[in-house]
Formats: C-alpha cells, structure tokens, sequence
C-alpha cells in the first residue's frame, strides 16, 4: 500500500500484536495538532477491571506525559465502557460491555473514543472492537405453530415455518434447522439476502385426514457456537378436507420506498395473491411472517386488502432498508410467501451536532500563529450528502479552523493577539450538512487573552517641572509623577524609583525621596534658595512583570526664593570700638553729597529691590535719602546755626512680602575744621558689651600683655647694652659719625566708597591733652575718625609734611 506525502502531514502506519487480542494501531502526525489512531479487539462480556491494552506504549508515550497532559477519555457513549490508569498508562474495561445491546446484528462491533492531553494538545483516537461470543440460544417468538393442510394437498406444497432470533452474529449466531424425523414432512432450509436463515416443511407424502388427522412435529434451530446452542418450537398439524389450489403471489419480491421523516398512515405498498379455488376455499388473507418484534409497531398489513402503511417512525440512520416476509393463506389452509423489500430513503433531518472536546482558556498575548485553542467534535446522524459538513468561524476573527481526524476539528489561531486592544474573543463556531436545504448549529466559545508585559510604563507628562518654596519642612509632598500601563493585574502594577544621579555632588536621594506606590515626591532637607536654586533628577517608572519593564522621565524642581534674608549694610561700616562721622563744610551748597550707604540682600528678584528711609534724624530739613541709591544729600544750605553734631538713621528695606530691614546709625559732622568738632564726638557715649567670659579674657590679656612687656623690656636693654659697647668701639676709633634722620611720615587713607582722599598733618605730644593739628592743602570733603578711648586726634592732609622736625620728637632715635 502506498501513500503519497504532502507537506504539512505525514502518514507513519505502525502494526502492533497484543496477547490476547490482536489490533491494529494507526498512528497520523499533524502539524500543531498530534493526533493518531490505535485500535484494539477484545470478546464481549468481560470483567470490569479487565486489561484491554497499554495506550501509554502503543502510542509511543511516556506515563508521565499521561500525567503531564491531563489524559482523559472523550466519549459519545451514554456509557463509558473504558478507563484510561494514567498512573500505568493502561486501558482497562469499566463497565460490562453486552455486544447484542451495543450493536444488535451489525458486524463488525465497535465503538471508538478520543483520548486527549494538553500542554501541547494531542489527539488520538482509540477504536474498541467488541467480538461476540456464543452467549445466546436462538428462540422462538412462540412456543407452538398451528398449521391446517387440506389432505388434498399435493406433493411438493411448502409451508413457512417461523424463523428463530439468535442475538449472535456469525458462527456464532443461527446455522440450520432440525425437523423431528417423519415420512410426511421434509425441511429445506432457506439464507435472506441479509443473512437471515428460514426454513419450509415440504409435502413429501400426501395426507390422509381418515388415518391421521392430527400431527406433531419439533423444529429445532441450532446455531454454530461451541458448545452449540438450540431452540424448539412445536408444530401441530390439523388435516383439513380437500382445498386443491394454494393461493399465487402475483410477485415473488415486492420493493417499495419510503422517506424517513413520512407521517404514519403513509401508503407503501400493496401485495397481491390469487387463489384458483372458488367459495371459501378462494379467499385469501395476508399476515406477516418471521417478522421481527420491533417492526411490528412501524408496519402494518391489511390481512384482507393486502395494503401495507406506515404506523410508526423509520430512521434512515438506524436502518437503510426492511425486509418483511408477507404469507397469503386461503381458507383451506394452503399458503404461498413473497418478499417486501422496504427502502428507506434519507432525509436532511438531523442537523450537526458539536461537540466542544478541549478548550484552552485563556491564551497568552504572545501565542503563536497556529497555535490550538479548541478541538472540535462534529456529528452529523445524516449519511451521505446530508451527513457531508463543512465547520467555519467567523472571517473577521483572528482564527480558523482546520481538519484533523475525522470528524475532528481544531481551531487555531490565525494571527498575533494584543489583549490590550482586544481582551477577549465570542468565537462563533458554525456547523453546516451538505443537505437541501442545509442544515446547521452553532456554538459559541468565549476565549479569553491572558496579559504578557509587552507595554512598559507611559508617564503621563513628557518632563515634570514643579516649583517649591525655600524653607521648607522636611518631610513635605512636592508633588506627583503618574505613569500607566496597559497591561493588566501585576503586568500593570508600577513602582516608582529615583535613578542614581548626583546633585552637587551629593545623592540625589539626600535631597528627595519618593513613594514607590504613588509616585509622591518628598522633600528630604528644608531647602535654601541662596544655596542650590533646582534640582534636576530622574524618576523611574518600573512594572511589576518578569521581565519588568521600565522607563524614566526627567523631573525639574525650581526652588522658589523667599524673602527669608534682611539686607545687609556694608557702608558705613558699624564698629563696636569707634565712631564714623562725615564731615560737612558750613559752606556746602544745596544737594551736597555727604555719604552713600551701601547695602545688599542675597535674595534675589523683588526680595532683592532695596529702598532707602530716612527714619530719624536730627534735623529733618537738613539731610535727605535717596530713595533708590542710598545717597545722603544735603536738601538746603548749611547755615551757622546748624548743629555741628548730626545724628541719621538709615532705615534699608527690601521688596519681599512681608518686607525686611536693617537700619544704619549714620554720624554727621558740620563743621570746616577738626578742632570744632573734637570736643563734641569725644563726648559721644560707648555701648560697652559683656557677657560671661569677659573676666578669662581680660584675665588672659593681661598676662599676655605681662609676658610681652617683660620680653620686650629685656630686648630692650639688651639692645642698650649692645649699641653702647659699639658707641665705645667708635668712640676710640678713627671713624666718622653719621647721624641718622628718619625718612618724614605721611598717610593716605581712603575711606568708604566716598570718590576722595583726604590728608592731616597731626602733632601729638605725650602729656598733651589735646594735641596740635595743621591742616594741609584745601580738601574738598574730610573724614574724621576717632577713638573713644584716646584723648587726641589724628589728621590727614592730602599733602606730605614732615612730623620729626623737631630734634626732640619722641620717634627720633638719638
């Protein structure tokens, strides 16, 4: 036998012999879907737990695959004759299997069963054949035959005997009948186009009424098992008067059709038999002969007309065609038979039936095209064209459906799934015959698309841009990244994490933190505008798949300023250990500059924006500020009535909310010369401040002071001691004297951010209260500085002039 291969099948036949039984097994691979055949015969009436065959190792399966894939046994039977052991990989018989109630009188016996695993989807078709074995007799509807024969009846005449039933097939079934020996009767046996056996008696000897009226004969039915089995009926005999002429079928086969779905009532056919005989011994009647007890209810037979109707339901799937023997017997007892052959003629009347064997759901996003999501049983009880069926699905879907065994469909997939586009699928599976007009049936299979993480998070924003204020607490929520996924359960499940960057040089984390379910940003620190002004730092959005997914997006806070810094005075300078005074000629004119105060605010924007008050002053319509640059200017002409000692507060605010200040106490001097002004700022009082260590440090002081008073006292004398032994070396040498005259001191100070510099010649003496002071060239503005602590004054004159003139200034070194 050869077969021809085309891609994608390939047809492997194998042969296998069992013990007891022998089978065959055919085994067929398809692509995607395996799927074979196996097939094994046992004898009917077995015992349950009986060994019918070892699947597992016919099949070419190892046990643990049974267990792996969920083996199990799809039946179409009520009953389930079989049991697969998964754990042994064997089939075995569950429940008692009665051939004559499983099949009747079709030969061969068999019924078949699909055995099907997962994981990957394989179907093998497994077919049981049940032998028969001689387990029944052959009987006799009734226990005795009457007959009635003319004694005129002439050699030869045959008699119709009831046939026997033997639910066995085959050897096993009805071989001959046995006819008590006698002179009179012989039996001539005949065989049915369909197998059955039948006898008739044959006159072999004519009938004497006078001598023998009454007789009695035993027909015995064998059939061919071993041991044989057998049924009896008696027959008895009436000898009637003489009736010479038997009736006549006008045919010896009559044939007839009839639809399977015909109403009762239906006319079949007529049958017809002539009797030559005159009176009574002419007139015929018709019965049925041998006819089995089932088609009694479905035909029925008008014994005077001879008219054959339909009186119940025929199924063209159970039986294609009836044969009934018809007797037509005269009033004297002669008969004569004929044969109806009744053909039942199929009709579309049974729509497909599917059955749903296996049914994956649901299937992963990422399944192949090709893979099996169901195997589909299709039954149609029609035969023929009404039985052909073609199976489809819905074009519009991603799957189709391919043929596998027979009758067997799988339903694959035909392209990529994407769940997050369509999570589920209705499949409409339809089921139509080849019938006029078709029939069909459908069922639905909802199959549902389980998620794979094939989409990473997607935040919502590009790039994040947040502002928060300095001086924050720690601890508070800045704001909020969100991502989603389309994927669905823990495939959509995001976790939020800050990636690993620096921020001047520090961890990113040392400045913020964020709540990993919600994706909440939190200030770790309070933050200081004037130190760092944004953050710029990564957050990661992370999905719980395996693999998980991720993806980052930048997120930019900006620090807002607050105006949490007060301005800063950096002109004049406020000392604890002096005083500043500007000085003012009498002769300034009106918007004479006298200072500029100089601050800053390190905020920055409007916090920044400093403005200038004059907050008090001595004299009010003397001085005023300039709003903006802090410029003090005289507002009128300075006249002698003016005090000589001014005294302005500056007050400097910014632009914040609420605003800030310093304040700045600002000394005026109104006078053309030093010596006017001297006596009235030596007066000026001093802040003196103490706090609790002052007592260690004088105490320290003091010894320092000690310490280096001693030192220096006998560096001195030292000093003495050397210079005068080198006076007396000179003094006796031959060596001029050079005397030595220090160079003239001069000092240029400028002070403030004032445009000039000013120069004093000043004389002081040791014991003088007041010192000498001669003023220099003609300035255009003065400074005077004092020290609270010293009775005297230093003067600066833009001109350099000698100080050590005199041969007794304390500086000279004689």
């Amino acid at each position: 036998m050869a077969f021809e291969r085309s891609p994608p099948f390939c047809v492997k036949w194998r042969s296998y012999s069992r013990s007891v039984w022998p089978f065959l097994l055919f085994l067929c691979c398809l692509a995607h879907t395996v799927s074979g055949q196996i097939r094994y015969t046992i004898p009917e009436e077995l015992k349950k737990g009986s060994l019918i065959g070892n699947v597992a190792q016919d099949l070419g399966l190892d046990v643990q695959r049974l267990r792996s894939g969920r083996a199990r046994i799809v039946t179409r039977q009520s009953v389930q004759y079989t049991e697969l052991k998964t754990d042994k990989g064997i089939l075995v018989v569950n429940e008692r299997i009665d051939r004559e109630q499983l099949c009747g009188d079709v030969t061969p016996c068999s019924f078949s069963f699909e055995v099907i695993l997962e994981n990957p989807m394989e179907l093998h078709r497994v077919t049981v054949e049940i032998l028969d074995i001689n387990d029944n007799a052959p009987v006799f509807r009734k226990d005795e035959i009457k007959f009635e024969i003319s004694e005129s009846a002439t050699l030869g005449s045959r008699f119709l005997l009831p046939s026997a039933e033997d639910a066995d097939v085959g050897s096993n079934g009805l071989q001959k009948y046995i006819l008590t020996t006698n002179d009179i009767f012989g039996l001539k046996q005949h065989s049915s186009p369909d197998g059955r056996k039948y006898a008739e008696m044959i006159l072999q000897k004519p009938l004497d009424r006078e001598s023998e009226p009454r007789m009695s004969l035993k027909l015995i039915a064998v059939d061919g098992g071993t041991p044989h089995r057998s049924g009896t009926v008696n027959i008895d005999i009436t000898v009637l008067d003489a009736n010479d002429n038997p009736p006549i079928f006008n045919q010896t086969l009559y044939r007839a059709t009839v639809s399977e779905n015909a109403l009762k009532s239906t006319y079949i056919t007529t049958v017809n038999a002539s009797d030559a005989d005159s009176g009574s011994n002419g007139l015929v009647t018709y019965r049925f002969s041998n006819m089995r007890e089932q088609l009694a209810e479905v035909f029925d037979l008008d014994e005077i007309t001879g008219v054959i109707t339909l009186t119940g339901q025929v199924d063209y799937e159970k039986d294609k065609k009836h044969e009934i023997m018809i007797e037509a017997t005269d009033q004297g007892g002669l008969t004569d038979s004929s044969k109806v052959l009744i053909e039942i003629v199929d009709v579309n009347d049974n729509a497909p039936v599917i059955n749903v064997m296996s049914f994956s759901s649901p299937v992963p996003e990422d399944s192949a095209p090709g893979t099996t999501v169901a195997i589909i049983n299709v039954i149609d009880a029609d035969s023929e064209q009404n039985g052909q069926i073609m199976c489809s699905t819905d074009s519009s879907l991603p799957f189709k459906i391919k043929s596998t065994l027979t009758n067997y469909y799988a339903l694959v997939t035909d392209s990529a799934f994407d769940r997050e586009v369509v999570p589920e699928y209705n499949i409409t599976v339809r089921a139509t015959d080849s019938g006029s007009p078709p029939l069909s049936s459908t069922t639905i299979l909802r199959l549902r698309i389980s998620d794979v993480n094939d989409n990473a998070p997607v935040f919502e924003k590009s790039s994040y841009v947040s502002h928060l204020p300095e001086n924050n607490s720690p601890g508070i929520s800045i704001f909020s990244v969100k991502a989603r996924d389309h994927d669905w359960n823990q495939n959509a499940r995001i976790s939020y994490f800050l990636e690993e960057t620096q921020i001047n040089g520090s961890p990113t984390s040392s400045y913020v933190s964020i709540n990993s379910e919600t994706g909440a940003i939190h200030a770790v620190r309070s933050f200081d505008y004037e130190q760092i002004k944004q953050l710029q730092l990564v957050v990661k959005a992370q999905d719980g798949g395996s693999p998980p997914l991720s993806s980052n997006v930048s997120v930019k806070i900006m620090i807002q300023d607050q105006n949490d810094n007060p301005p800063q005075v950096l002109y004049p300078v406020q000392t604890g250990g002096s005083l500043v005074a500007e000085m003012v000629p009498r002769s300034a004119d009106v918007g004479y500059l006298v200072t500029k105060v100089v601050a800053v605010d390190v905020d920055s924007g409007q916090n920044a924006w400093l403005s200038y008050k004059l907050q008090k002053a001595t004299d009010r319509a003397l001085f005023e500020v300039g709003l903006q640059n802090g410029e003090i200017r005289t507002i009128r002409q300075v006249t002698d009535k003016d005090a000589v000692k001014q005294r302005l507060t500056v007050i400097v605010e910014d632009n914040g909310q609420p605003s800030r200040s310093a304040t700045v106490i600002v000394n005026v001097a109104v006078a053309d010369s030093f010596p006017e002004v001297l006596s009235e700022f030596t007066d000026f009082p001093h802040d003196k401040e103490y706090n609790d260590n002052l007592t260690f440090y004088l105490v320290l002081a003091l010894a320092v002071v000690s310490f280096l008073f001693i030192t220096c006292l006998v560096v001195i004398i030292s000093v003495k001691i050397y210079r005068w032994r080198q006076s007396r070396v000179l003094y006796h040498s031959s060596l001029p004297v050079i005397p030595y005259y220090p160079p003239r001191y001069s000092d240029t100070l400028g002070t403030g951010t004032l445009p000039h510099v000013y120069n004093y010649e000043v004389c002081r003496t040791t014991d003088s209260r007041r010192s000498d002071c001669k003023f220099g060239g003609a300035g255009s503005q003065n400074v005077l500085i004092m020290d609270p602590s010293s009775t005297g004054t230093m003067q600066r004159m833009q001109s350099e002039k000698s100080i050590l003139d005199e041969p007794d200034s304390p500086l000279e070194v004689s």
